[in-house]
C-alpha cells in the first residue's frame, strides 16, 4: 500500500457485487457462492462445494474517479497429486466495458488433492493484495472480475477516491447454467469464458451457474434458477450426465422435464433456451464414465464406457441431443418461449478439425471466444431466442 496516498476503505457488500447468489461471512471477509446455503446442504459432494465457490462470472462493479485501486483477497488454490500444476487465478479489470488490466495475487490457501484416494489436505495461507494503478481521473465504470477457477475471499477494497455502487445499470439479466465449459474450464481469464464473452457482446448482465462436473439436473440447481431474478435463461445440459454415467435414458427424460418445470415455476414466460452439448468426439457414440489419464505429462480424458451398452439405456451425446430436441419440441406446443439449440452449431466437426479439444473434453481459450461469439449471434441477435429487447423478468417466487 502506497504510504503517500489518502486511501478510502469501502465495505464490500451486496450492492458492489454482480453474479453471486449468496455471500458468506468468513473470518477473513466475504466468500461469494453461486449456490445458496440450503442447496449446498443438500449435497455433500466435495467437487460441487469447490466449483460453486469458484466465482465464475462474479465481479465487483462500481463508479469512481480513483486512479488507484487495491483489493485484499484470500485465494484458495488446488494442487492435484501426480498431475501438472494448475495456473493461478487471474483478476480482470474492466473500465467502461474494456479490459484494461490483468493481475494475480500472492499468498492464499492451498488444497492438496489426491484424486486416487479422495483425500484433501488444506494448507492455510494469508491474504494478498491486488493493485491497479495509473487509472484516469475521470468518472468511470469499474469492474473487477474474480477468477473463474479458484476461490477468492474478499477482504478489503481501497481506492484513492470515493466509490459509488451501481443500481441496476439498465441491463437485462441473463442467467446461464451449464457444465465445466460454461464454468470456464481452460479459458484464459474470467472475462474470457464463453458466457462472459457472449454477455459482453449482447450487452446483458451475466449470472453464471456453470458448475464444473455438476450440470446433473439436480433439483436444488433448478430451484436456485427458479428463485433467482432473471430476464433471460439458458441451460446447457448433457455432457456431465455422460461424464459421471449418472443416469439411464429412462430417468433422463423425466428429469429434464422436472428441471424445466421447476424453472418455469419462477419464470413462467421468460425466454428459455435449452442447449445440447458441443461436439466431443470421445463421447458422441460412446457412453461414460469419463476417465482421466496422463500422457507425456499432459492430462487427457477418455471414454471408459462401452458403445454396446447404449441399447440398454446408457447415455451418449447423440442420445442426449435427440432427447433434448424432442423434449423441447413437445414443450414448445404449450410454451412458445422455450427454444432448443444444438451445441454443435457452437463447436462442430469443422471446428474440431481446426481447433481440437486439447484434453479431448474442454475447449481452449481461442475456442471459448469462438463459442461465445457464436452464442451471442445465435441466441441474442434481434428476434433470436434470447433477444434482450424481448426478455422481461417474470419471476413470481420470493
Amino acid at each position: 500500500m502506497a504510504a503517500d496516498r489518502q486511501w478510502i476503505t469501502t465495505p464490500i457488500n451486496r450492492p458492489l457485487l454482480r453474479g453471486a447468489i449468496e455471500l458468506e461471512t468468513t473470518s477473513q471477509g466475504l466468500l461469494p457462492h453461486r449456490l445458496p446455503g440450503w442447496a449446498r446442504a443438500q449435497c455433500a459432494d466435495p467437487l460441487l462445494a469447490m466449483v460453486e465457490s469458484q466465482p465464475s462470472g462474479v465481479r465487483l462493479v462500481f463508479r469512481t474517479r480513483a486512479t488507484a485501486i487495491e483489493l485484499d483477497v484470500l485465494p484458495t488454490r488446488r494442487i492435484y497429486a501426480g498431475f501438472p500444476p494448475r495456473p493461478d487465478g487471474i483478476y480482470d479489470l474492466c473500465v467502461d466495458g474494456r479490459l484494461v488490466r490483468q493481475s494475480g495475487v500472492a499468498g492464499g490457501n492451498v488444497m492438496h488433492v489426491d484424486m486416487a484416494t479422495g483425500s484433501v489436505r488444506c494448507e492455510a495461507g494469508v491474504p494478498g493484495t491486488l493493485s491497479f494503478d495509473g487509472l484516469t481521473t475521470d468518472d468511470k465504470l469499474v469492474e473487477i472480475w474474480l477468477p473463474h477457477n479458484e476461490m477468492a475471499e474478499l477482504v478489503a477494497l481501497r481506492t484513492d477516491a470515493p466509490v459509488a455502487a451501481i443500481e441496476g445499470a439498465g441491463l437485462k439479466t441473463w442467467l446461464h447454467h451449464g457444465s465445466s465449459i460454461s464454468h470456464g474450464s481452460d479459458a484464459a481469464s474470467p472475462t474470457g469464458t464463453w458466457p462472459a464473452i457472449a454477455a459482453a457482446l449482447a450487452g446483458v448482465s451475466l449470472v453464471n451457474l456453470g458448475l464444473g462436473g455438476n450440470a446433473l439436473l439436480d433439483p436444488f440447481t433448478a430451484r436456485t434458477i427458479r428463485d433467482t431474478p432473471a430476464d433471460l435463461i439458458s441451460v446447457k445440459l448433457g455432457i456431465n450426465l455422460v461424464n459421471t454415467d449418472a443416469m439411464r435414458l429412462r430417468a433422463f427424460g423425466p428429469a429434464v422435464h422436472g428441471f424445466l418445470d421447476t424453472i418455469r415455476e419462477g419464470h413462467p414466460t421468460a425466454p428459455l433456451l435449452v442447449a445440447s452439448p458441443i461436439l466431443c468426439p470421445i463421447h458422441e457414440a460412446t457412453p461414460g464414465p469419463t476417465a482421466p489419464e496422463l500422457a507425456d505429462g499432459r492430462l487427457l480424458y477418455r471414454a471408459a464406457g462401452d458403445p454396446c451398452e447404449v441399447v440398454a439405456g446408457k447415455l451418449t451425446l447423440e442420445v442426449i441431443r435427440d432427447g433434448l430436441s424432442r423434449i423441447v419440441a413437445q414443450r414448445a406446443l404449450a410454451d412458445p418461449n422455450i427454444h432448443y439449440l444444438d451445441g454443435r452449431v457452437l463447436y462442430g466437426e469443422a471446428d474440431h478439425a481446426a481447433l481440437p479439444l486439447p484434453d479431448r473434453l474442454h475447449p481452449d481459450a481461442v475456442t471459448h471466444r469462438l463459442i461465445g461469439e457464436r452464442f451471442a449471434e445465435l441466441a441474442f441477435a434481434s428476434a433470436a431466442p434470447l433477444d434482450p429487447a424481448q426478455g422481461k423478468a417474470d419471476r413470481i417466487s420470493g
